[in-house]
């Protein structure tokens, strides 16, 4: 049985067995709960923690094929969901991504949007945001290198800005497989989203988005007030729980004001009255989850470089999401090329995978709030101005 994820079909499970060793698996991990946290930063331990996280502790985590697919030898959707069977069974701990998948072209198809927008008459600068195994940057550094004019490539800088130390040491190793590249790329291991790192250029987001950190907001009704949903450990059990607070956090309170007013839309008074009757009648909680990280991450590139331009690429739907609320995550393990969904993003605990959907219309909002334009665009709405431009590719 299939189901396509991150752009690729994904086995599912099948044996009682299977399920037990992935639990145990799960459960000799740890994340650490010594004090209250926001759902934002248990995810960010559960994924990046340096000796814990799901993408700190093995570079194989991210998935690298040996060799292009050659599709012209596929005939057909069946025989490529048999070739993936057999890359998975192969491959007991990786994803891949479209990058991986539809290597070099995937890449190459990037490169030349960079082509036809950038200011070449400027060294071409170009930050990739997660850069997974290297394939993109390789990609993108091969196509320049054969199609650009030499002087774009001789001046060009390609930075990879990288929160894994083992996935940094693999993109070295990747993009150094070409000498001439080894000159014109480098790793900066941090955190993209800390201001302080960075110093018109390019980014690139592929398959990054997805695991950017979110933050939960739940409400006991459909009349009731958000509350921040905070996770901590309680003295009488295993697993850490939720609890929740009135909303004080900077990043969800501005998440909110984005969306405008209300998450739901403004409502009238007539309209409130019966969502109200409604709530008594029919009470059902409600939960919400925030691209609060990548709100923080468009705010500190926007800050240091103003006049950058973006270039995104993600899923923007996963199927069968067992996690509740809008915009939840799908928390996922592997084992020898079986994947298995778990109900709750508590149980990740560094030996899974924890990605989302990405709301593109939600990220356009983030960089425009982030650049100025929509808030001039509110104080002005009759002066023509020059629109924000995202590329993005789902």
């Amino acid at each position: 049985m299939y189901r396509s994820v991150r752009g690729v079909y994904r086995i599912l499970p099948c044996s009682p067995e299977l399920k037990w060793r992935i639990s145990a698996a799960y459960f000799s991990s740890h994340v650490d709960v010594n004090q209250p946290l926001l759902v934002r930063d248990f995810i960010h331990a559960a994924l990046y923690d340096p000796e814990h996280g799901y993408f700190s502790k093995r570079s194989a985590s991210v998935g690298v094929l040996d060799s292009s697919i050659n599709f012209n030898q596929l005939q057909g959707r069946k025989a490529y969901l048999q070739h993936l069977n057999k890359v998975y069974k192969q491959s007991e701990v990786s994803w891949f991504t479209p990058v991986e998948l539809f290597k070099p072209w995937y890449a190459h198809g990037i490169a030349e949007a960079i082509l036809r927008t950038a200011n070449l008459s400027v060294p071409l600068k170009i930050y990739e945001i997660g850069g997974g195994s290297g394939t993109c940057a390789k990609g993108i550094m091969d196509y320049l290198m054969l199609n650009a004019p030499s002087r774009v490539y001789n001046n060009m800088t390609y930075i990879s800005v990288e929160i894994s130390p083992s996935l940094a040491e693999k993109q070295k190793e990747t993009v150094g497989q070409v000498q001439s590249h080894k000159s014109r790329f480098t790793v900066e291991c941090r955190d993209a989203a800390d201001r302080n790192g960075w110093g018109v250029f390019f980014f690139t987001f592929s398959a990054v988005l997805d695991n950017l950190p979110h933050d939960l907001i739940y409400a006991k009704n459909q009349a009731s007030p958000w509350e921040e949903v905070w996770v901590e450990k309680q003295l009488d059990r295993a697993t850490p729980s939720e609890s929740y607070r009135p909303l004080k956090d900077r990043l969800i309170t501005l998440c909110i004001e984005i969306f405008s007013e209300d998450i739901n839309g403004p409502i009238n008074g007539v309209a409130s009255a019966a969502r109200n009757i409604f709530s008594k009648l029919f009470p059902k909680p409600q939960r919400c989850w925030l691209p609060t990280s990548c709100l923080k991450l468009m705010e500190a590139l926007h800050s240091a470089l103003p006049k950058m331009s973006l270039i995104a690429s993600d899923f923007s739907y996963l199927p069968d999401v067992r996690i509740p609320g809008v915009r939840a995550p799908l928390v996922s393990a592997k084992i020898d090329g079986c994947s298995i969904d778990y109900d709750s993003y508590l149980d990740a605990k560094g030996d899974a995978d924890i990605f989302f959907p990405t709301d593109f219309w939600l990220l356009e909002r983030f960089d425009h709030y982030c650049s100025g334009w929509l808030e001039t665009s509110q104080k002005n709405p009759l002066k023509e101005k020059k629109r924000r431009r995202t590329i993005t590719s789902e």
